[in-house]
């Protein structure tokens, strides 16, 4: 193995087990953020190493720092030199990015059995990743010394967010002065609902408000939050790993089915990474830029946006093909919007026969 694939491997390995050894450590202060974040430092450098190691650049043209976390999963998702990733794998990886966002810059608060669940779910996927890309295996490269994350997993993820759920309504409840705390706790909730349905975010006040109020009057914790009642454990061994189960809790099963497959209900089920980036078509790219269509296209074809992967894909569901475009597209627009001279721009990159549009 070249140098800097095996340096970025070996630190990925440096941060999983001092994620696993802050987890197993007697003392609570700090503890679930340290875990969190040294488990999501240990996959961007895997992810950078496996990038790396199979070809792929995890540099871009004149940036002065590697490529970041986000993209790096995009690559190893859809890349077919570098793919390493499922969709459920990558949903994984999501979740533990998503939670390192809120511990780093503000406040989480997860219950034990989740904080198992997820960091499980991550060793897991380290070591298929390990396995499966390097061809060495997780116990062959922690200490012996080291203990597993947990002796006895949890069987049963929704007996364990039930009782989060039910956590989180008495601390709401009429008299209780603990608002802050299930505020923590609902964020959590939030951020792996959102990685579900492939939207990588941090809940608002204003969404959490929202939350607070669903949970005051919800039974039960399915209708509050949907997409995480999808998601099952599959245990193997004494490992632990996260799969999809996309279901309605009435009516018809949603089965996910090979496109064009004759007599069955289409289901549009995108990587994770995908509808969640590339977020918007021309009109709305051609809005947030205060352009018509025709010249936002103009512009478009003039940063040749449409052979950057980061700002344009082209996007197949079923048999119609849609052409979307990311937030790293709109920047690089309104940043040429203004510097640059958009009758030029669009006297060289107008259809033929076209009258300049009003801008």
């Amino acid at each position: 193995m070249k140098r800097e694939p095996a340096a970025l491997l070996e630190r990925a390995i440096d941060s999983l087990v001092l994620s696993v050894e802050k987890f197993n450590c007697p003392w609570d202060r700090g503890r679930p953020e340290v875990v969190l974040i040294m488990l999501d430092r240990a996959f961007e450098l895997l992810l950078k190493s496996v990038i790396a190691y199979r070809g792929g650049d995890i540099r871009e043209a004149k940036a002065s720092q590697t490529i970041g976390f986000d993209k790096c999963v995009r690559l190893c998702l859809s890349d077919a030199k570098v793919k390493c990733l499922t969709e459920e794998q990558a949903l994984t990886v999501q979740v533990i990015n998503s939670l390192r966002d809120a511990a780093q810059h503000y406040m989480l608060e997860v219950s034990e059995q989740q904080l198992y669940l997820y960091c499980q779910a991550g060793v897991t996927l380290f070591s298929d990743l390990l396995h499966s890309v390097f061809k060495q295996k997780l116990h062959d490269v922690l200490p012996k010394r080291v203990l597993p994350v947990a002796s006895s997993p949890p069987r049963d993820l929704h007996s364990v967010l039930k009782a989060e759920f039910d956590d989180v309504k008495a601390l709401v409840a009429p008299g209780s002065r603990k608002a802050l705390r299930a505020r923590a706790k609902l964020r959590a909730l939030a951020i792996v609902d959102a990685s579900v349905s492939g939207v990588r975010s941090q809940p608002g006040e204003r969404e959490l408000d929202r939350l607070i109020k669903k949970v005051r009057q919800a039974t039960s914790w399915k209708t509050v939050f949907p997409g995480v009642a999808t998601l099952s454990l599959e245990t193997e061994g004494g490992g632990l790993t996260v799969s999809i189960r996309l279901t309605k809790s009435e009516g018809e099963l949603v089965r996910l089915v090979p496109e064009g497959t004759p007599g069955a209900t289409t289901v549009a089920v995108r990587r994770v990474d995908e509808l969640g980036f590339y977020t918007m078509g021309l009109a709305q790219v051609a809005e947030k830029l205060k352009l018509s269509a025709p010249r936002a296209l103009a512009m478009v074809k003039h940063l040749d946006l449409q052979s950057d992967a980061e700002c344009f894909k082209e996007i197949r569901i079923g048999k119609v093909a849609h052409k979307r475009y990311s937030q790293h597209a709109v920047a690089k627009l309104r940043a040429a919007v203004a510097t640059e001279d958009l009758d030029k721009i669009w006297e060289a990159n107008k259809p033929s026969g076209r009258r300049a549009p009003a801008a």
